[in-house]
């Protein structure tokens, strides 16, 4: 048997929630960026490519 810590349910689902709110940070930081520098980000969207101005981006 191995000695490494068995993870429970709560410990994934935490170590889950940690990443989703980094991720959502990142999201935030590079939509600040844009706004502040006037750049546009390109988008894939129901398999549509286009250029989205970051001003045009409500949420994340």
């Amino acid at each position: 048997m191995s000695s490494k810590k068995q993870k429970s349910e709560s410990d994934v689902l935490l170590m889950q929630q940690r990443i989703d709110e980094g991720i959502l940070l990142a999201q935030r930081r590079l939509l600040n960026r844009g706004l502040h520098d006037g750049l546009s980000f390109i988008v894939c969207q129901g398999g549509v490519v286009a250029e989205v101005p970051a001003c045009e981006i409500a949420k994340f």
